[in-house]
Order: C-alpha cells, then structure tokens, then sequence
C-alpha cells in the first residue's frame, strides 16, 4: 500500500484516488492557538491577528504526529512546507529514520518542498499520478525528484504585519509597504527562503507584474495554481490574463487554509506553476 502525506501548508486537506493524510500546523498569538485543520475558523484567525500586535509563531508537527500518519503504509511519500519556514521538514525526517528502524522492510522518502501553499500541491499531486502508475518506490522518488526542479513559486501580499510579528521582517519594511499602499511581489528561492523579486502599487498593476514574473520565471502554459487570501478578484484576473496568453494553460483559483494564510494575509496570493 501507497501512502501520501503532507502538512497543512500544501492547503490540501483530502486528495481523491489515494491513501492520504494532512498532517496540521498551529498558528501561535499570545494565549490564542489555531490549528490547521478542517475545523479551524480562517476568517476569525485574520481579523485577530490583524488587530495584534504582540509576537506571533507558528508551530510544526510533533514526530510523533508525523509517525501517526504514516500508519501501516508499505510505500510513504511525505511534503513537507519549506525548511527555511519551518521545522517542518526536520521533525519528518526524525519520524522518517524511526519508521525505518521500526519496519525495515518499508520504504519512506520525505521531501523538502523548499515552497509552500500551490507549489506543495503541485508536488502532491503528481505524487498521486505516479503511484496510481503503480511504479516502484525508487522510480516515483527520481520522478519526482526532477519534477520538484520543474515547479515554482511565486507571490504577492498587501501587508507584512505577520510578517513583521513573526520576525521574518523589519517592523519599519511592514509600516512603509503598508503606508504605500504596495503589493510586494516575490518567489520562493531555490534554497527555499520567501525571496522579494520587485513591487506594484494597486490591484491593477499588481496582476500584470506577476504574469511578467511567471514568464520569466520559466512558465510556458503548464499547470498552474492560484492561492488567494480573501482576494478572489485579483485571482480571477491573474487566470484570466494566465489563459489570454496561454489558452492551453490548466489553471486552477483555490482559498489558502489557515498557514498560508498567516503568511500571505488578505490580498495575498500565492501562484505554483509547472516551467
């Protein structure tokens, strides 16, 4: 038996055709938690948080959580969000060489996404298409181990206040973008670190430069994800300026659960793309 997991930030909480488990992280402020599941309230978690002002984290799952998922699998694929975000993917591994010890005869393979959100989906995804090939462990794990280096990320957000509470930015970048009313756009680095690529003022500069960014970033018209924090509208534009120049392309709007959602806040979008 084939098994796929993935923590919540691949904002995936069921994938049809195959044994899977979402496995959650919890957002952290003052004496408030709130766990990525199905059951978490988003709307409620932002309007909090748009109001804090105190020190905000998130928390990665236990290695026990992680062993719990796995179950009694004979094949494990597991994606994690970004090491450079999370302890995430540490916390897997550690799972992982305990699942070896405890079942020799089992395979396990743990993936550092270097990504999050749409991008970890992606990855998800064609995990599910390769095992319903019903190839064997080792082929699915160069597969997907040269698909990883054909995916991407990239992103816009209309505010770094979580940001800024959660230590990634200066308190002063936050204040300025917030103040000027800028869209920050970037992509995740190779080394798997939210990397600023440039910045748009509005709604209707922010949709353009991004379709730049995809272009140059590589995209040609594959599958594409698009992942809005209450935004739909920006979203819907961005896929339909995606398939105006590339009619072919498979494009995709989903809601980004309560992790990403952390990160990106309102307005955000977060956009996995195959190049």
């Amino acid at each position: 038996m084939d098994k796929i997991i993935m923590d919540s930030a691949g904002d995936l909480k069921e994938l049809a055709d195959v044994d899977f488990s979402c496995v959650p992280l919890k957002i952290l402020a003052g004496d408030r938690e709130f766990v990525d599941n199905e059951s978490v309230d988003i709307a409620s978690m932002v309007e909090y948080l748009k109001g804090y002002k105190g020190k905000s984290s998130t928390s990665c799952p236990a290695v026990g959580d992680y062993l719990e998922a796995f179950g009694e699998a004979d094949n494990v694929y597991c994606v994690t969000i970004t090491s450079g975000l999370s302890g995430s993917y540490n916390s897997a591994s550690i799972a992982a060489e305990t699942y070896r010890d405890l079942h020799p005869d089992r395979n396990i393979h743990v993936i550092d996404s270097l990504s999050a959100g749409p991008h970890m989906t992606l990855i998800a995804e064609k995990l599910r298409d390769l095992v319903k090939e019903k190839l064997p462990f080792d082929t699915i794990v160069n597969k997907i181990t040269e698909y990883q280096k054909k995916t991407k990320l990239i992103f816009s957000l209309e505010s770094l206040h979580n940001l800024a509470n959660n230590g990634r930015v200066p308190g002063a970048v936050a204040k300025l973008i917030g103040m000027l009313g800028m869209r920050l756009i970037g992509k995740a680095s190779d080394e798997g670190r939210l990397q600023p690529t440039g910045k748009a003022r509005g709604e209707e500069k922010v949709v353009p430069e991004l379709l730049k960014t995809l272009i140059t970033t590589g995209y040609q018209g594959g599958k594409l994800k698009i992942a809005h924090c209450f935004n739909e509208s920006a979203a819907k534009k961005l896929c339909d300026a995606v398939i105006s120049k590339f009619p072919k392309a498979n494009v995709s709007i989903s809601t980004t659960g309560a992790l990403c959602s952390f990160y990106a806040e309102p307005g955000g979008m977060l956009i996995g793309f195959e190049v």
